[in-house]
């Protein structure tokens, strides 16, 4: 019997790695760890198909079943366009993309990677000016060919995870930079009244010591 996490990979081998999250899950991976734990079926992925399923099936020893189409139904390989013309570089869709196959930046014109799009279309929904669409594409020569794609889109799909992790620990090591500068300026702005309080306990301490003529203080 394989062990979880021999399991997780080798049904994660087997999905699509489109990353389209129809499943729903966010990723072909969380879906894979899903039904290695018993969370999830084996027939919610539309992009693999019943032949997924089949696959799936295999490698759990279980007996296959259908599709179920309330997840969505396959589609026809395709990638997604944007209207350059109508572009308005809001970068919705740069966020959305869950393997970085848009180029782009603030209020500059965006442009899909063909060659890495998944199809998985979710870059659709948040585009405020509906300006991305999908476009048919030929369907992977060989059964070759389409896992090696599958492998560069999983690849793609770590990568941003990776750098989201990273971008989300520098913003908070800025922000505690923030906190600590304004800390220590905080700091700085109260040692004049620590320093007099330290000075005049000081003199009241030495005047304590002086004899009683000497101790009060001059008119």
């Amino acid at each position: 019997m394989l062990d979880k996490f021999t399991l997780i990979e080798r049904i994660d081998a087997i999905l699509p790695q489109t990353q389209c999250g129809q499943c729903g899950f966010d990723g072909c991976k969380p879906y894979a760890t899903a039904i290695a734990e018993g969370r999830a079926d084996i027939n919610q992925c539309p992009p693999g198909d019943n032949a997924g399923v089949q696959k799936l099936a295999a490698i759990l020893n279980i007996a296959p079943k259908p599709l179920d189409t309330t997840y969505g139904h396959p589609k026809p390989k395709a990638v997604a366009v944007v209207d350059e013309s109508q572009c308005i570089g809001c970068t919705f869709c740069l966020r959305a993309c869950p393997v970085d196959a848009i180029v782009g930046a603030a209020k500059q014109m965006h442009t899909v990677l063909s060659e890495a799009c998944t199809g998985c279309e979710r870059c659709i929904a948040p585009c405020p000016m509906d300006c991305i669409s999908m476009q048919e594409v030929a369907e992977p020569a060989t059964p070759e060919i389409q896992q090696q794609l599958a492998d560069r889109a999983r690849e793609r799909y770590h990568f941003r995870l990776q750098r989201l992790a990273r971008d989300q620990q520098t913003r908070a090591n800025k922000l505690q930079q923030k906190r600590v500068t304004a800390s220590t300026a905080q700091t700085a702005q109260d040692m004049p009244a620590s320093k007099q309080a330290i000075i005049q306990a000081a003199m009241e301490r030495a005047r304590a010591k002086l004899p009683g003529h000497l101790a009060k203080p001059q008119a």
